[in-house]
C-alpha cells in the first residue's frame, strides 16, 4: 500500500505538470490568434463592433488652440522696415466631431459627412474672443499680390477704391473677427473691377468655412474583406486624386481621413492621411515607442521633408511655385491668395524665413507635431496637429497701400488640435485590448513555468522513491532462505554437542 501510494504522488504530480505546460503552449500558439480575431471584430467600421461608437461620433474631448502673431510695428513696416510679431494666445475652442450620411456600399466602403463646431473656452484661454490684434489686411494684401500683373492705371484706381474705403495693409480686428468672419465692401468693390477675384459673397475669416460644416464626403473601406485596407480613402468627394497641384504623385489622396489607420503597426510603419484642408496627403513617420497612460503607443512626426521646397527634396516639386524649404504655398486651393502653411515659428524650415522676422523662437516641444497611436489597434491615444498659415506680402506698384513693404512671408498665427482618450473610454478600450491580453499572456507563461516545474518535481521524486526502494531491499533478509550463517556454525554445533557427551561418560 505504501510503495503504491509513493507511486501516485509522483505521477499525480507529472500528470498536474503535463496539463499546465499544454495549457501554456497551446496559449502561446492560439493566443495571438484569439487577439488578432479580436482586434479584427472590434476596430471594423461596423456597427457590431467596439471602435464603431467611436468612429461615428469621437467621444474624445478635442481642442482647437489659436495663437495670433500680432504685428508691433504696421507703420515702420509700410516703410520698409523688419517686421516684429508678439504670440498671443492661446484662444481655445473646444471642438465637436461627429458623422452624419453614413452609407455602407456593397464594395466594402463606407461614405459619410464628418461636421465639425466650435465653442469658445474662455476658463482654457489666454484673452477673449473680443480682444483686437493688428494683423496684416489678408484680403488687401493678398488681392494686391494677385493683382500684380494687372495694368498699372487699373491698379491705381483700384487702390484709390481701396483708400476710400479706408482699407490699409494692417488692419485691428477682434480675435472673433478673425476667426470666424467679418463683413467687409471690400469684396464686392474688388469684384466689381476684377469679377471672380475674390470668388465668394459676404463675411471673410480665416476659419470661417471650419464651423458647423463638413470636410467633404469621404468614402473608405470598412476592412470587412481586407482588414489590412480600413480606414483607407477609396474617394473624397467622388475623387481618386485632386487636381491642385502639378504632378500626379502630389494630387493622389493617399491614406486614410486622419481619425483611424490599420491595426498591427510596427516601427517600419507610416501614418498618411488626406487633409482636405490642407489640400493634400501627409505622411508621419514613426519616431519613438512609449505609453500613454497604460497603453503602448507609437509616437509619429512629421518628416522634415514634409514641406521641403523642390530642391531639397525632389519628390514635391509638384506643389510648387516653392520658396524656401519648410513652408508650402497653398494659394491653388485658397483662391490664388499668397498663402502658405507650414509648422508654427518654421520649425523645421529654412533659418532665412525666422531672421526675415523678429519674433519668431521655433522649438520642437512647442510647435512639432506628433500622434500617438495603439500600433495593435491603430486607433490614435494622444495628437497635437500644429499648422501654421503665413501670408506672402510686398510692395506692389500702383497699390499705394503697400508702401515699401520688403518682401516676406509674415506669420499671420498658428494652431493646434489636440485631443487624447481619457475617461470611461480610456477605462473600457484599457480593459479590453490592454489589460485582457496582458493577463492571457502573463498566464501562458506561468502555466507553461508552473507545469515544468511540477514535471521536474516529479521526476525528482520518483527517482528518490525508486533509490529509497533499492536500499530497503538490500538491507531486508529474504525470509525463505537460510541465513548466510547456518551452514557454517552447524559442525562447530555438532562437535560441541559430541565433546559434552564424552565428559559426561568419563565422569
Amino acid at each position: 500500500m505504501a510503495a503504491s501510494a509513493g507511486r501516485r504522488v509522483p505521477l499525480a504530480l507529472g500528470l498536474t505538470g503535463l496539463a499546465f505546460a499544454l495549457c501554456g503552449l497551446v496559449l502561446l500558439f492560439v493566443l495571438p490568434s484569439i487577439v488578432r480575431d479580436q482586434v479584427i471584430k472590434n476596430v471594423r467600421i461596423d456597427p457590431n463592433s467596439i471602435a464603431f461608437s467611436m468612429w461615428k461620433d469621437i467621444p474624445v474631448p478635442f481642442y482647437l488652440s489659436a495663437y495670433f502673431f500680432e504685428v508691433m510695428n504696421p507703420k515702420e513696416i509700410r516703410l520698409g522696415a523688419k517686421p516684429v510679431v508678439n504670440q498671443r494666445g492661446p484662444y481655445v475652442y473646444r471642438e465637436y466631431r461627429y458623422k452624419t450620411n453614413i452609407t455602407f456600399h456593397d464594395n466594402g466602403t463606407v461614405s459619410f459627412l464628418e461636421y465639425r463646431r466650435f465653442y469658445f473656452c474662455p476658463d482654457l484661454s489666454d484673452g477673449m474672443e473680443e480682444d483686437y490684434i493688428v494683423v496684416p489686411n489678408i484680403l488687401v494684401m493678398g488681392a494686391a499680390i494677385m493683382m500684380e500683373k494687372l495694368p498699372h492705371f487699373l491698379k491705381v484706381v483700384i487702390s484709390g477704391a481701396l483708400a476710400g474705403l479706408g482699407q490699409d495693409a494692417f488692419m485691428n480686428r477682434t480675435v472673433g473677427e478673425i476667426m470666424w468672419g467679418y463683413d467687409d465692401p471690400l469684396i464686392d468693390v474688388l469684384n466689381s473691377f476684377v469679377p471672380g477675384l475674390i470668388p465668394f459673397k459676404g463675411k471673410f475669416g480665416l476659419f470661417l468655412n471650419f464651423n458647423n460644416s463638413n470636410t467633404g464626403l469621404f468614402t473608405v473601406y470598412t476592412g470587412a474583406t481586407d482588414i489590412n485596407q480600413i480606414h483607407i480613402v477609396d474617394t473624397w468627394n467622388g475623387l481618386k486624386k485632386v487636381n491642385y497641384w502639378r504632378s500626379n504623385e502630389c494630387n493622389m489622396i493617399n491614406g486614410t481621413s486622419g481619425e483611424m489607420w490599420p491595426p498591427f503597426m510596427t516601427p517600419s510603419s507610416s501614418l498618411e492621411f488626406y487633409s482636405p484642408d490642407a489640400c493634400r496627403s501627409m505622411k508621419l513617420v514613426y519616431e519613438q515607442s512609449g505609453v500613454f497612460k497604460g497603453v503602448p503607443t507609437y509616437r509619429f512626426v512629421a518628416p522634415k521633408t514634409l514641406f521641403a521646397n523642390g530642391t531639397d527634396y525632389p519628390p514635391n516639386e509638384g506643389f510648387c511655385p516653392c520658396r524656401e524649404s519648410g513652408i508650402q504655398n497653398v494659394s491653388t486651393c485658397r483662391m490664388n491668395a499668397p498663402v502658405f502653411i507650414s509648422h508654427p515659428h518654421f520649425y523645421n524650415a529654412d533659418p532665412v524665413l525666422v531672421e526675415a522676422v523678429d519674433g519668431l523662437h521655433p522649438n520642437k516641444e512647442q510647435h512639432g507635431l506628433f500622434l500617438d497611436v495603439h500600433p495593435v489597434t491603430g486607433i490614435p491615444m494622444n495628437c497635437s496637429i500644429k499648422l501654421q498659415l503665413s501670408l506672402y506680402i510686398k510692395k506692389v506698384s500702383g497699390i499705394s497701400q503697400t508702401g515699401q513693404i520688403e518682401p516676406v512671408v509674415l506669420p499671420l498665427l498658428w494652431f493646434a488640435e489636440s485631443g487624447a482618450i481619457e475617461g470611461s473610454v480610456l477605462k473600457q478600450f484599457y480593459t479590453n485590448l490592454v489589460l485582457i491580453p496582458s493577463v492571457l499572456e502573463y498566464v501562458q507563461y506561468i502555466c507553461i513555468g508552473l507545469g515544468v516545474a511540477l514535471i521536474v518535481a516529479a521526476i525528482v521524486l520518483e527517482v528518490k522513491r525508486q533509490r529509497n526502494t533499492r536500499e530497503t531491499s538490500l538491507q531486508e533478509p529474504d525470509p525463505q532462505t537460510e541465513p548466510p550463517w547456518s551452514s557454517e556454525t552447524t559442525p562447530l554445533l555438532q562437535d560441541a554437542s559430541k565433546t559434552n557427551q564424552n565428559d559426561d561418560a568419563e565422569a
